[in-house]
């Protein structure tokens, strides 16, 4: 007689809880063991979190946390907590998930309607967009379709997902929709009011226009906005965010450019998806997310919780790298000489003396944009985007490509193996969204922007190391990468094991610094030549590493959702007066100034002519925020006495060593980028940074004002050079708008300091004017090729002080390479030219 196995050891048994033992139960184990991290956090959340509604576990890149929180979302279900589901970044991942998923015999799905999730037998495996938008199946507060009730949400990727999240709250109004036009018309007066040359950029379509839309127009005419918009909450760019912010609309922030409206409220409102609010569990896995901020701000998570993350007892599950960034070691070294190189290594030549010695690598380049893939175009076997991706990511795990590039992604890409050995950034993504360029102009030197960039940093040296054993060379080409793994001030933002790892790389860096390519390259060869000495400090530089105790929740983010939260609710004032709690236990100026402008913004619900006052106060925090309805009045800037001692003074404030020194200075030329529109607030920062690095004080008008140029330099008591970057700019002559912008700038300074000269100067292309339009008298042009012999002087008068410890302290040490390298107050005499008017 046959046995029946199904009356034999299930009779009676309950279900099995612990994650665990889970696996133990499993009849053909993916492998024999959990890893020892992978057992400790499980234990850790069965033993001591499970009954917290918000649980961020953290586990280095490769840690095996995708088994984790599939084990975790199957105690719930064995615990009959309720339905489980599982978020990943887009479907790429999901179906990884769920393959792995099959591995430890889970059974997933990736429709909602699947009878097993229905009755909580299997985790529903889908990206974020499927939970949280305006149509979800799971329902939207007023949408009459019951809520999918939840047991479990497992977040993977959360940082990830939090750049999705927004996104699902932010509705576009693209230029080419009827509704485009009509918002713009509605507020005119008030952008006008902000800034005359941000609407005129709007009216010409300069992909460079930004103009915020002020709170208290768009709360005054919100029922008129309501009559523009609601019409169309059906059409195909409103439809899934529509149903989302509509109820908020009031509490939003609205910024037009030239690609459309951008529409999004200062915290998502993610109570409008209840099955994610009311989810009696929410576990948020996380490699790189060393501030854990954004969780409270975009997720509504308990900042508490939050803050006690569940990690492995160490930090050193994280695959091998060394990582270099080959300007930091020679500041001579140029990124044609590195992609030759990395060429080399893609074909195993790894001498690079044409013969190929060593077997060829794969070598993945990750840059944030076409422009800077088309860069790689002569050394690259393949060019991947999103749209082809997948494609891309297969053939790199199924054998020998080459040297791929990969176009802005950072994140969510699982290169293990021989997939990828050497792994390159070529810069990083910069803020696209109109909300987020401004912030970028009203934040660049805060500490919040600074963490957000390192953790993108981060996220993309995690892509070539999977697991513990994985092995890869990192470089990082560009000043801006350079510093930040040189700078104390970004390095501490990193994970401890990222930060132990740059240490030991900061040694072998030590020991080749000022050499050329042929010792990076010998550096490289160690790692990926597996040199025996190389990987036993490797492992040892990890071995004693922990985890942070405790997750980084800035105050301003708990006070953010807090005081929004409460402006919901109608509750204003507390709103305001809970933002100004936090803004008196701030040091952060810059940071201070935006947080009251925010509460200027509630304020104006209850008492406007106090919200003008907040605001006033916010403008003294930080230029950059709003200008009150009644304006604010150009304030005169007068040079320094003396200029060499200016700069010797911003130069000992900026940086403590030469090397930061020459980053610094390299970096900041860097940012200013020829034929990239997008780029030109970049820019505009970089040459205020300029001038004071070069002693002359130096504003942005523009920005601060809403008139004048985008920057001012007084050059002497007697002169000051109003300028206008047009950096962006394709033409081949100057078009009469522009000289007409730099007329009106001028005349601007002369209205309110007809005491100096005006010199006229604009950052183009060319320097011939179109034949309709006519030159401030006297204009200079800053062509690219005058600013490759600026950007040499700089250089040199920065490695010059460099290399003298503590000389760019000394005003008279700065003042002789000052003169030297041509840079004093006739500055334009040297690195510019005259205009001329085509024939």
């Amino acid at each position: 007689m046959a046995l029946d196995w199904d009356r034999i050891g299930m009779g009676g048994d309950e279900a099995i809880l612990r994650p665990r033992d889970i696996f133990a139960g499993l009849a053909n184990r993916p492998w024999r063991y959990l890893r020892h991290e992978q057992g400790e956090v499980l234990d850790e959340w069965f033993d001591h979190r499970r009954s917290d509604r918000d649980v961020v576990i953290k586990q280095n890149t490769g840690g095996g946390k995708t088994a984790v929180g599939l084990l975790i979302a199957q105690s719930t279900l064995n615990e009959g907590i309720g339905k489980a589901v599982y978020l990943a970044p887009d479907n790429y991942l999901v179906k990884q998930v769920r393959a792995e998923a099959a591995k430890l015999s889970i059974a997933t799905t990736d429709d909602p309607q699947d009878p097993g999730f229905v009755a909580s037998e299997s985790v529903l495996v889908t990206n974020y967009q499927k939970l949280i938008n305006g149509k979800s199946v799971f329902g939207v507060v007023g949408d009459g379709r019951d809520r999918i009730d939840l047991g479990i949400v497992v977040v993977d990727d959360a940082h990830a997902a939090l750049a999705r999240t927004e996104d699902q709250f932010r509705l576009r109004v693209p230029k080419e929709h009827p509704a485009y036009l009509e918002l713009l018309d509605l507020f005119a007066d008030e952008i006008q009011h902000q800034s005359a040359n941000a609407w005129a950029e709007l009216q010409s379509g300069d992909w460079t226009a930004l103009a915020p839309i002020p709170f208290w127009a768009w709360a005054d005419k919100k029922s008129r906005v309501m009559e523009i918009l609601h019409p169309h909450r059906n059409h195909d760019d409103f439809k899934f965010v529509w149903p989302l912010i509509a109820e908020h609309l009031h509490l939003c922030l609205a910024t037009a450019t030239a690609r459309g409206v951008e529409i999004r409220p200062s915290c998502p409102p993610i109570d409008r998806v209840p099955s994610f609010v009311g989810a009696r569990r929410r576990v948020y896995l996380t490699a790189t997310l060393a501030d854990d901020s954004a969780l409270v701000t975009d997720f509504l998570a308990d900042p508490g919780l939050v803050a006690r993350p569940v990690t492995p007892g160490s930090a050193s599950d994280l695959g091998e790298r060394m990582i270099l960034a080959p300007l930091a070691l020679n500041p001579k070294l140029d990124s044609v000489a590195v992609r030759k190189l990395a060429r080399q290594f893609a074909d195993g030549d790894q001498d690079g003396d044409g013969q190929a010695e060593a077997d060829p690598v794969n070598v993945v380049v990750l840059v944030p944009s076409d422009k800077a893939a088309a860069a790689w175009k002569d050394y690259a076997d393949a060019t991947y985007r999103v749209n082809n991706l997948q494609a891309g990511v297969e053939r790199l795990q199924a054998g020998h490509v080459g040297l791929v590039v990969l176009v802005n992604k950072y994140d969510g890409v699982d290169l293990p193996g021989d997939a990828c050995r050497l792994l390159i950034l070529d810069g990083i993504p910069r803020p696209l969204d109109g909300v987020e360029r401004r912030e970028a102009v009203a934040l660049a030197d805060s500490s919040v922007r600074l963490a957000r960039e390192v953790q993108r940093i981060e996220q993309g040296m995690g892509r070539g190391v999977r697991d513990s054993d994985d092995y890869c060379a990192v470089l990082l080409l560009g000043a801006n990468l350079a510093v930040a793994i040189h700078d104390q001030t970004h390095l501490r933002l990193f994970s401890p094991a990222t930060q132990a790892q740059l240490r030991l790389s900061r040694d072998i860096a030590n020991q080749i610094r000022d050499l050329g390519l042929d010792a990076v390259s010998m550096a490289l060869r160690a790692c990926l030549g597996r040199d025996a000495k190389w990987v036993q400090r490797s492992r040892r530089a990890v071995a004693e590493v922990r985890y942070a105790e405790h997750g980084t929740v800035r105050p301003e983010a708990i006070a953010l959702r807090e005081a929004f939260d409460l402006a919901v609710t109608g509750r204003y004032m507390q709103a305001a007066d809970r933002l100004q709690k936090t803004v008196n236990e701030l040091n952060d100026k810059q940071l201070r100034g935006w947080l009251k402008e925010q509460k200027a913004a509630y304020l104006h619900f209850a008492d406007e002519a106090l919200a003008q006052k907040a605001l006033m106060g916010a403008l003294d925090e930080n230029p950059f925020v709003l200008r009150p309805v009644n304006g604010v009045a150009a304030t005169q800037i007068k040079a320094a006495a003396v200029q060499a001692r200016e700069a010797a003074g911003f130069l000992s404030y900026k940086y403590n060593d030469g090397t930061n020194l020459v980053l610094g200075v390299k970096r900041l030329l860097e940012e200013v980028v020829w034929g990239e529109e997008e780029r030109s607030d970049d820019a505009e920062r970089a040459w205020e940074q300029l001038g004071l690095h070069l002693g002359f004080v130096s504003t942005r008008p523009e920005k601060q004002y809403g008139k004048g140029p985008d920057n001012l330099w007084a050059l002497s008591a007697s002169e000051q050079a109003v300028i206008e970057l047009k950096t962006g700019c394709v033409t081949e002559t100057i078009a009469k708008k522009d000289l007409n912008q730099l007329g009106g700038s001028v005349r601007w300074l002369n209205k309110i300091n007809g005491d100096v000269k005006a010199l006229p100067v604009m950052l183009h292309p060319s320097r011939t004017c179109d034949v309709q339009g006519t030159p401030p008298p006297g204009m200079r042009v800053v062509t690219p090729a005058k600013f490759e012999l600026l950007r040499d002087a700089v250089t040199k008068f920065a490695n010059a002080l460099a290399a003298n410890p503590g000389s760019w302290k000394d005003e008279q040490a700065v003042s002789v390479q000052l003169t030297q390298h041509k840079l004093t107050g006739n500055f334009f005499n040297t690195y510019s030219e005259a205009v001329r008017t085509a024939t």
